[in-house]
């Protein structure tokens, strides 16, 4: 099993959605430990949490330690599976934060994947829609992850409820120049 420090660094999500998706495309058990420990409020968020539990899901693995505030948590991926997955964070928790977990780790699956996401799509601290939308997906294709983005319905802070889907199709391997 591998262990991460999860206040490395800026000791932010980053850190465990970036463990959490090594842990898919390796197939390697993996232990997060001071999950956002330096932050106001330390520990899984709502976006954090829905993420985990995703990740899970299109894994098939198992998830210990995965509560609201949180600071530890142990995940053993199993096979990607694509498919068709919805995800409803509850709040105004960042629908993008999520997206940017599952794109990459469904791009490792056998046949295509639709996703929809239902959260925050333009809330404080985390990359907006648009940005997901004219940034990373362009960056995705780069590495040869074929993606999209369709909005349905945007979700602000703090209520929530936007509808935001991210369809991720299959790794195809960034073209050598």
């Amino acid at each position: 099993m591998i262990e991460v420090d999860g206040s490395y660094g800026e000791g932010g999500g980053q850190i465990l959605r970036g463990a959490v998706f090594l842990s898919c495309v390796t197939r390697t058990p993996v232990r997060v430990y001071n999950i956002r420990a330096r932050r106001p409020k330390p520990g899984l968020q709502p976006q954090h949490l829905v993420g985990l539990k995703a990740a899970a899901e299109v894994s098939g693995g198992t998830l210990d330690g995965a509560e609201l505030g949180s600071c530890e948590i142990r995940f053993s991926p199993g096979a990607v599976a694509g498919g068709t997955y919805t995800f409803e964070i509850g709040t105004a928790g960042s629908a993008m934060l999520v997206a940017q977990e599952l794109v990459p780790i469904l791009a490792f699956a056998e046949g295509a994947s639709e996703v929809k996401i239902i959260g925050g799509t333009d809330v404080p601290w985390s990359p907006p829609v648009d940005y997901f939308r004219n940034v990373a997906i362009p960056a995705f294709k780069i590495i040869g992850i074929e993606a999209s983005v369709e909005l349905v319905r945007r979700g602000h802070f703090p209520r929530g409820g936007g509808r935001g889907a991210a369809f991720s199709g299959t790794f195809k391997g960034a073209e050598s120049s």
